[in-house]
């Protein structure tokens, strides 16, 4: 693989590689793997659907590049599709109606079924409610809180002002918190 298409930005790799070039592709899936992982791993709580739920999203992504309309954002949108992959796993977590026994009886350190039944509703209620904001809160929104990026690198990011993403995160907080309470 040449040294150019490695150091090649973004934009540029995913412009190549909506026009097709699978080695443009590659080299944008090692450069944000390890983000993506992170990302879902912190989503989804530690889970070990972290792995499955970056490569479906990555092969959606292959699959929906036509529908990227800002190659620089790609990492963002990447995001985005993992994000909502992770929701339908924390959903169909959430439905299932069997829980595994365990081998032995321990000490009664495990949360009470009604505090993991309340936790899988509001689980469900933030995914839901993350689903329901426009796309530029939602990003701005993961990209801060479950990322734990700064101001600044969600403005570089998105390429927007730093004002602009507190804008936006301030109001995603604001529609979630009001969701949340109305939850409750």
């Amino acid at each position: 693989m040449s040294v150019q298409l490695e150091t090649a930005p973004d934009a540029l790799l995913a412009q190549r590689a909506k026009d097709g070039d699978e080695r443009a592709f590659a080299v944008l899936v090692r450069r944000h793997s390890p983000f993506l992982i992170a990302f879902a791993t912190r989503y989804l709580g530690g889970s070990s659907d972290a792995d499955d739920v970056v490569q479906e999203a990555l092969v959606t992504a292959w699959r929906q590049l036509d529908e990227l309309r800002e190659p620089a954002r790609v990492r963002s949108w990447l995001a985005t599709s993992v994000a909502r992959r992770a929701t339908d796993v924390l959903r169909t977590r959430a439905r299932r109606d069997v829980q595994p026994l365990p081998d032995e009886e321990g000490p009664a350190t495990s949360p009470q079924p009604d505090a993991v039944a309340e936790g899988r509703a509001a689980t469900r209620a933030l995914g839901d409610v993350l689903a329901a904001l426009p796309e530029d809160q939602r990003e701005v929104w993961l990209l801060r809180e479950m990322a734990e990026l700064s101001y600044d690198e969600i403005a570089a990011r998105l390429e927007v002002s730093p004002a602009t993403v507190r804008g936006r995160l301030a109001r995603a907080r604001g529609a979630v918190l009001a969701a949340m309470a109305e939850w409750r």
